[in-house]
């Protein structure tokens, strides 16, 4: 086990390991860096082709916590053009970095979500009850929130009740703390695969993430998002289906479309193993 912002999952049968860099830690591998007014991709390149594909429109979003998932939605979502304002816990000046290459704008956390019409929270499990009291206040009417978190009793967060005691899925438990429905996406995908991994829509290799949220309108807005990232999505239910792509179930680390991870999700049970109990 490394130090509590990075986490391992077990080792499974004929996969690495998923490493999880907590949202509050700065970026363990810097990327190149890009001049902040000259962030768009060339024409020719793959997400120059993306982004010319698979457009949505220029959005405000939000992103609470700057680790390894939240750095590359960063970098990717800027080099879209999306307008990107990145917040972790310990303040904006420590966000120098991933705003010069990138172009986002680093804010106080209380002011992440202002006016955006996606917010991205990507904490640590057990961090979630410590963001500020009405944290998504301010946003964009119709705002849809991405949790990307999992619950690593052993190796993280400690145990949580509500989890454990009242059988709540992980993104049950948040959206209770954050008092806003969640979409869950992005939290069983490898970081590196954000920036590596888009493809052009209908490309035989283009992976599928999982998709699972309540609001109709939330989950669409999150699915095209992440059409437009350049993977396919599927749709994984309500959030208290959400166990199905919680770790160590089929799907979480799968690198397939969308066949395959309708396929996994389908295999899922829900009984929680015993690494991820308390």
């Amino acid at each position: 086990m490394g130090p509590p912002e990075q986490v391992a999952t077990p080792r499974r049968k004929g996969r690495p390991p998923v490493t999880r860099t907590g949202a509050f830690a700065r970026n363990s591998a810097p990327r190149p860096r890009v001049d902040a007014g000259h962030r768009r991709e060339p024409a020719g390149s793959a997400g120059h082709d993306l982004r010319k594909a698979r457009r949505v429109g220029i959005m405000k979003i939000g992103i609470i916590g700057a680790g390894n998932i939240g750095g590359n939605l960063t970098r990717r979502l800027t080099a879209l053009g999306h307008d990107v304002f990145v917040a972790n816990s310990r303040g904006p000046h420590t966000l120098t970095e991933l705003a010069e290459e990138t172009g986002a704008t680093p804010v106080p956390v209380e002011e992440a979500a202002r006016g955006a019409e996606i917010v991205v929270v990507t904490v640590p499990l057990k961090r979630v009850p410590d963001l500020p009291s009405g944290v998504l206040d301010g946003a964009a009417d119709g705002v849809a929130v991405i949790d990307t978190g999992n619950y690593y009793p052993q190796q993280r967060d400690g145990r949580i009740a509500g989890i454990e005691d009242e059988g709540l899925t992980e993104s049950r438990w948040t959206e209770g703390h954050l008092g806003h429905p969640v979409v869950k996406a992005f939290n069983g995908t490898y970081a590196q695969d954000i920036l590596d991994r888009p493809r052009p829509a209908g490309a035989p290799d283009r992976m599928a993430l999982p998709v699972a949220g309540d609001d109709p309108a939330a989950k669409a807005k999150v699915r095209a998002l992440i059409d437009e990232l350049g993977f396919d999505t599927v749709d994984a239910g309500g959030i208290d289906d959400s166990w199905r792509q919680q770790p160590d179930t089929p799907v979480y680390g799968l690198r397939e479309g969308v066949d395959g991870v309708t396929k996994a999700l389908a295999e899922a049970s829900p009984e929680r193993p015993a690494a991820f109990r308390g």
